[in-house]
C-alpha cells in the first residue's frame, strides 16, 4: 500500500506543469540578446558619430559667418588671440549659438588664427578628441576629403583649420 501511495505522488509530481525558464532557456535568450546588441552597436557609433560632425559643421560654419560679417563691418579681421579666447569684438556676432570658450562638439578647443601658418585668416580646432579617420569625414563633408588641401587642413600636429582667407 506504501508502494501505491509513492507512485501517486510521483504520477501527480511529473504531471504537475512547470512555471520557470531553465537556465539553457535563459542562456539562449542572453546569447540572442548580447548577438543583437553586438550588431547594432556599430550602426549606433556611426550614427553617433555623423551627428558629431554635422554638429561641428555647423558650429565651424555659424563661427566662419561670424568672423566674415566682423570683417565686413570693420574691414579687417579682427587680432589673433589664444585659443579658448573670444577675439576682441567678436561676442556679439557669435549670438548663442556659439560658445567659443568651450568645448568643440569634436573635443579640442577653438582657436582663432590670423596672419599665421601661411595664411590671412583662419579658425582652428586644437586637439580635438576624434581619430583621424573621424577628421578625413568631416574633410570631405567641407571639401575633398584630403587634410593637406583645401579648407579645411592640418596645419600641424592637434591643429587643424578651415581657412577663410
Amino acid at each position: 500500500m506504501l508502494l501505491g501511495m509513492n507512485s501517486g505522488i510521483f504520477l501527480l509530481m511529473r504531471g504537475r506543469r512547470r512555471d520557470a525558464f531553465t537556465l539553457i532557456e535563459l542562456m539562449i535568450v542572453v546569447g540572442i540578446i548580447a548577438l543583437l546588441a553586438v550588431i547594432a552597436l556599430p550602426s549606433f557609433l556611426r550614427t553617433r558619430q555623423r551627428a558629431q560632425n554635422a554638429k561641428f559643421i555647423n558650429a565651424l560654419r555659424v563661427a566662419s559667418g561670424a568672423f566674415d560679417m566682423y570683417a565686413m563691418e570693420h574691414s579687417s579681421y579682427p587680432a589673433d588671440v589664444n585659443r579658448a579666447i573670444v577675439p576682441p569684438g567678436m561676442a556679439p556676432y557669435f549670438g548663442p549659438s556659439l560658445d567659443w570658450t568651450a568645448s568643440t562638439p569634436i573635443g579640442g578647443q577653438w582657436d582663432w588664427d590670423k596672419d599665421v601658418f601661411s595664411f590671412k585668416a583662419g579658425i582652428s580646432v586644437v586637439s580635438p578628441a576624434v581619430s583621424q579617420q573621424q577628421l578625413l569625414d568631416i574633410d570631405a563633408m567641407i571639401d575633398d576629403g584630403d587634410l593637406f588641401t583645401g579648407h579645411f587642413q592640418d596645419k600641424s600636429s592637434g591643429r587643424y583649420t578651415f581657412i577663410l582667407e
